[in-house]
């Protein structure tokens, strides 16, 4: 049995008349009773009461077939639109990973955007270091992720999305506070909140080269993984932290955020995927990203 069958039939049994349905089919009548014959025989079953040479009724097994043909045929054309949804990457599922300093600017836009695009791509997010990603993306966990270089894997695909400058987080009781930039000089001896060095070397190396711009060595007296974490204990007053600008976005009773009088290392977040990984989503996905970061 073949789909044109189904279809032939379908035609039949809704004009209940074989000329009628060649017409509508765009074949002669002779080839169409033929088919149906056919179609008869596989099933082992009359489907058609001749009423006269041309004209026909459904038997009771072919009032049965005809919704059993509607719902095959239904249930084609949504398989077929499926299949076509995800080939263009309009239907599926996106994995990302993400470190939780994109998500005080840049993650959301996009987000935002790509669902607006490609409302029935079904996204899970998984807040990750940068180093916890390069495994996710080797181990194929995550589709792409958003990461601060350097990497460790040159095999990944890397694209800069962001640069920004650093800044200083502060109790709003610190001496520091009352400055409206700050030296990075006076910042010696004072106690320093950072991100781990073995979770991302990329921040803590370019903390490191701005205090040894002004000729001293950072004294590191509490590590934290999440940046929020890094701002309560800035706030209970625990020491002061040197962060991207984009910080600047979570506010935090008692925390104030100063700029440096000197330039600053920039802190880059690039998007991360490995090119043999790539689907028609991802393919969207990092179309959206590149025309968004690029304007």
């Amino acid at each position: 049995m073949e789909l044109r069958h189904l279809r032939y039939f379908i035609a039949v049994a809704e004009e209940l008349h074989f000329s009628k349905a060649a017409e509508r089919l765009h074949i002669a009548q002779p080839p169409l009773s033929q088919q149906i014959q056919q179609l008869e025989a596989q099933l082992g079953v009359e489907l058609f009461h001749r009423k006269t040479k041309r004209q026909v009724q459904l038997t009771e097994a072919g009032q049965v077939f005809l919704q059993e043909a509607y719902q095959l045929l239904a249930q084609l054309q949504k398989a077929i639109e499926l299949t076509q949804k995800i080939g263009r990457g309009e239907k599926g599922q996106l994995r990302i990973g993400f470190t939780s300093l994109v998500t005080y600017n840049l993650l959301p836009v996009i987000l935002r955007q790509f669902r607006e695009q490609f409302p029935e791509v079904e996204l899970i997010l998984q807040e990750l270091t940068t180093t916890e990603q390069e495994r996710s993306l080797q181990e194929s966990r995550i589709h792409v992720g958003f990461a601060h270089p350097p990497l460790e894997d040159n095999t990944l695909n890397q694209k800069c999305i962001q640069q920004e400058a650093l800044i200083v987080a502060l109790a709003e009781t610190h001496p520091l506070a009352e400055q409206e930039k700050i030296s990075v000089r006076s910042l010696v001896n004072q106690n320093l909140i950072v991100f781990p060095r073995h979770l991302g070397s990329g921040l803590y190396d370019q903390i490191v080269s701005l205090c040894q711009q002004g000729n001293f060595s950072p004294k590191v007296t509490q590590e934290a993984i999440q940046m929020q974490t890094i701002i309560g204990l800035v706030s209970a007053e625990m020491g002061i932290a040197i962060v991207p600008s984009s910080l600047q976005n979570l506010q935090r009773t008692g925390v104030v955020y100063r700029s440096f009088e000197e330039k600053t290392p920039l802190v880059e977040t690039a998007i991360v995927w490995r090119e043999e990984d790539i689907t028609p989503v991802l393919k969207e996905f990092l179309q959206v990203v590149m025309s968004l970061c690029d304007k």
